[in-house]
């Protein structure tokens, strides 16, 4: 099947404080951004029209640009009403909500202290990616050979494109080889993350996941563990190294895209999916459903 490309689409997208046709989004071949690594993104998601929890995902916008050097030229509020401006006038209400933010084309060199920052926003459709009966089969996850760096040796707390290569490389052996995705290690070997979703696992009744250090504190991650909280199920978020795998009953991905997707395999470990993840996958579906349709 055919995908038309991101570029070729119909429809609009936010660029500047300006809602433009699709098609003329464009960037220069010579903005810092795409040489030097300096930009910053969002994955959100609308649900009939609501985006989940738009302001964190605003304000952790704003903190990624700081934390890579920049200031994003629009407040939060200013954020999260173009945001609901772009998926009105795309008229889809259940989307995938993508801010990007980058350095222009001013300065071409490391330094690019005077280069324009640019911000845009866009929206495609996205319904959620499996069924329950095809989600409660679980994934198959390979092992990743690139590790999550030491965070005094990248921005890890910032959902900085330049830290989102090793995942593409990972991803794209794993689906080689007939996985769904890969589980990366940290960088003392140390269990961490998929290559776009943070990772769960079951025991006992317990959720344990790793303590996010050097890898995002994904927005999902946190609604995860309040809701298992709610649900009085222990969490524990604590150093699990790759062996310790083998005693864990159930294992599951979240992320704005995965929402939450039990796992089946990991490398030569195996899980059951069961009561906790179906729970969960039903706490979260009902945590994103707003009450009311936004338009």
């Amino acid at each position: 099947m055919s995908i038309l490309p991101f570029d070729q689409r119909d429809g609009v997208i936010w660029m500047n404080g300006q809602i433009v046709p699709w098609r003329d989004a464009k960037m220069h071949v010579l903005s810092h951004g795409l040489h030097y690594g300096g930009s910053v993104f969002e994955g959100e998601r609308a649900y009939n029209g609501v985006i989940f929890k738009s302001r964190e995902h605003s304000e952790r916008f704003r903190t990624s640009a700081e934390l890579l050097g920049f200031e994003l030229p629009y407040s939060v509020d200013e954020l999260m009403a173009a945001k609901d401006a772009v998926i009105r006038a795309n008229g889809v209400r259940d989307v995938y909500v993508r801010p990007v933010a980058w350095r222009g084309s001013e300065m071409m060199a490391i330094s690019a202290q005077n280069a324009k920052i640019h911000v845009a926003i866009a929206t495609w459709e996205w319904p959620s990616m499996f069924d329950m009966a095809t989600k409660m089969k679980g994934i198959r996850l390979d092992i990743a050979e690139y590790r999550r760096p030491d965070p005094q040796t990248a921005p890890s707390a910032s959902k900085a494109a330049g830290l989102y290569m090793i995942c593409t490389i990972s991803k794209h052996k794993a689906e080689r080889k007939g996985y769904a995705d890969a589980m990366m290690l940290d960088w003392q070997g140390r269990v961490a993350e998929c290559t776009g979703a943070n990772i769960f696992f079951t025991r006992d009744g317990e959720l344990h996941t790793p303590i996010a250090d050097c890898f995002l504190n994904g927005i999902t991650r946190q609604t995860v563990i309040d809701l298992a909280r709610r649900r009085g199920i222990g969490v524990a978020e604590r150093r699990i190294m790759p062996e310790e795998l083998a005693t864990f009953n159930e294992a599951f991905v979240c992320g704005t895209g995965a929402e939450v997707t039990p796992v089946s395999e990991i490398g030569p470990y195996k899980f059951t999916p069961g009561n906790i993840s179906r729970t969960l996958i039903e706490d979260y579906a009902a945590e994103v459903t707003p009450k009311a349709p936004a338009f």
